[in-house]
């Protein structure tokens, strides 16, 4: 168990948490949740001990094992891939370098043999032996072939690295996890596989994550970071969002009768139970469900910013967009080969690839920006697109205007009132307006590029990774906007609530051709045909 008392945190003037009592216990999964900047990375820390709070204390059940994912990825260049696995349960690795130290000396004395003797059972009991074949395991499981078992951690490249250290963090079955984000960077595949990982595992887990997918598939309780407090609750996060948003409807109505209020919240719960006794924690859901107390749930404090893009300039008529045998090599690399497809009025197509530069490449080539490639696209004359690219660094580089002239440029309406209330509805409020586009964070400017993109009204929306740097408030606004919106969308995403509640037709582009199925992204990753087309497609990228 990890228990937290009377824990805060203060930075100057700035309160971070004030006067936190939790517990976590073996057996459940926390999402921690909160808005960019609440503390959710900062809170990890202090559970590590790699911050001291500024009151309260952290306890620690004893005899339990931390095992924290690190988010320094050169903190290990000179160590083996396998080695750096294997740091991860420090124990063992000492008692293994000890044990080893003692074999290799010239004069091995009788003592020496003793310790050996006391050193090869407590590394028997932590089952060492099989060290080497588990961390193999995991490494093949997130996706590193074992030809790179062996290599210097340094001559992996980043998306591999982190790979490595979050096999690192899973090694040796740890008491308590710690996991930041840990499904950046990785693939389809290797997300369900972690899910899959995490939702059977039986001891203590606290995961940051913005995929909402990724926490209602592992969590079955969220921590909730608000306004200074954290609060638990039972259930994942799709739970815990429907729940909070029911009760703030419920609060604004003030005419709203408790028993309605109360009766209303059974039901939602009961549908809930329905849905949770299909997954693999079935039984403890059910169990943890049956305990929920309906005066224990509160409304969220969350802002979400207002993402619509249904005004458009004028509604595309029936011919949207065809593309002809287009193909794009890049370096000797073929990204993609023979790309012939007819887009539909209306259509939400997911683009996805193994190569993340075959979509971004595809994006440019259908916005105009890059013209090195063969085949050919035809834009519909009554189509007007709009395109957020994954690399938007070149609309705020060396750019000194501040959010309102950086947003006036994109705007038919110039008054200085509109611009600022549009920027309010995007959550830039008061001096916040007034702040240089080149000094944004990431999120901040990724706000400011959808707000670029409702402004231009496009009917033709591209979207090259548009969840990159965004809260899940933000990337629940824009779930919900590409949801209701009218028009057709071209995204590209790693979201998988994001995929799969708002395609109805995938496209993939491999370096053998493409693959085009008009069905839910949910029913094309568990295609068992589709599967077997991919692995066929993509050993043909030979230019």
């Amino acid at each position: 168990m990890i228990s937290v008392n009377n824990l805060s945190l203060r930075y100057g003037k700035r309160v971070l948490f004030e006067d936190v009592n939790i517990r976590f216990t073996e057996g459940n999964c926390y999402g921690v949740i909160g808005a960019n900047g609440a503390g959710k990375s900062t809170f990890l820390k202090i559970l590590s001990g790699e911050i001291d709070p500024t009151t309260g204390k952290v306890e620690i059940s004893k005899g339990m094992r931390m095992s924290v994912l690190k988010q320094n990825h050169y903190e290990y260049d000179e160590v083996p891939v396998l080695e750096t696995v294997i740091r991860g349960n420090s124990t063992l690795y000492e008692v293994m370098k000890a044990k080893d130290a003692i074999y290799a000396k010239e004069d091995f004395s009788e003592e020496d043999g003793i310790k050996a003797g006391e050193l090869e059972a407590q590394f028997a009991e932590m089952d060492g032996w099989n060290a080497e074949s588990d961390a193999a395991t995991l490494l093949s499981n997130l996706g590193i072939k074992e030809e790179h078992h062996y290599k210097l951690l340094k001559e992996l490249d980043g998306n591999q690295k982190v790979r490595v250290l979050l096999a690192q963090a899973l090694f040796g079955h740890p008491d308590i996890m710690l996991l930041d984000e840990p499904t950046n960077d990785l693939d389809l595949e290797t997300i369900n596989w972690l899910e899959d990982f995490l939702a059977d595992y039986d001891k203590i887990v606290l995961v940051v994550s913005h995929d909402r997918h990724f926490l209602d598939k592992v969590c079955t309780h969220v921590a909730d970071i608000d306004f200074g407090k954290i609060n638990v609750f039972t259930g994942n996060y799709s739970f815990w969002y429907e729940s909070s948003q029911l009760l703030l409807k419920q609060r604004s109505d003030q005419n709203k009768k408790a028993e309605d209020k109360i009766a209303e919240l059974k039901e939602f719960i009961a549908r809930f139970s329905a849905n949770a006794s299909k997954s693999k924690q079935a039984t403890s859901r059910k169990k943890a469900l049956d305990k929920i107390k309906l005066d224990e749930m509160k409304p969220s404090n969350r802002k979400y910013p207002a993402i619509l893009f249904n005004n458009q300039v004028r509604e595309a008529g029936d011919q949207i967009l065809e593309v002809k045998d287009l193909s794009k090599t890049l370096n000797g690399e073929v990204l993609f080969r023979n790309i012939s497809f007819d887009l539909k009025r209306g259509q939400k197509v997911a683009i996805l690839s193994g190569n993340s530069l075959a979509t971004s490449a595809f994006y440019e080539i259908l916005a105009g920006e890059d013209k090195d490639f063969t085949g050919m696209y035809k834009w519909g004359v009554t189509t007007t697109t709009t395109y957020l690219p994954n690399d938007n660094t070149r609309y705020f580089k060396d750019n000194n205007d501040n959010l309102i002239d950086w947003l006036r440029q994109y705007s038919e309406e110039k008054d200085e009132t509109f611009i600022r209330g549009f920027l309010g509805r995007m959550l830039f409020s008061g001096e916040e307006t007034l702040k240089k586009s080149s000094v944004l964070s990431g999120g901040e400017k990724m706000r400011c590029m959808l707000s670029r993109m409702m402004m231009l009204k496009g009917n033709v929306l591209m979207l090259d990774e548009p969840t990159n740097h965004l809260d899940l408030e933000s990337i629940t606004a824009l779930n919900n906007g590409m949801k209701d919106f009218k028009g057709t969308i071209l995204f590209t995403t790693r979201d998988h609530e994001l995929a799969a509640t708002v395609a109805d037709r995938v496209l993939e582009l491999t370096p053998g051709g493409l693959i085009d199925r008009e069905m839910s992204f949910d029913e094309y990753v568990s295609n068992d045909r589709v599967k077997a087309v991919k692995a066929e497609l993509y050993g043909m990228g030979v230019a």
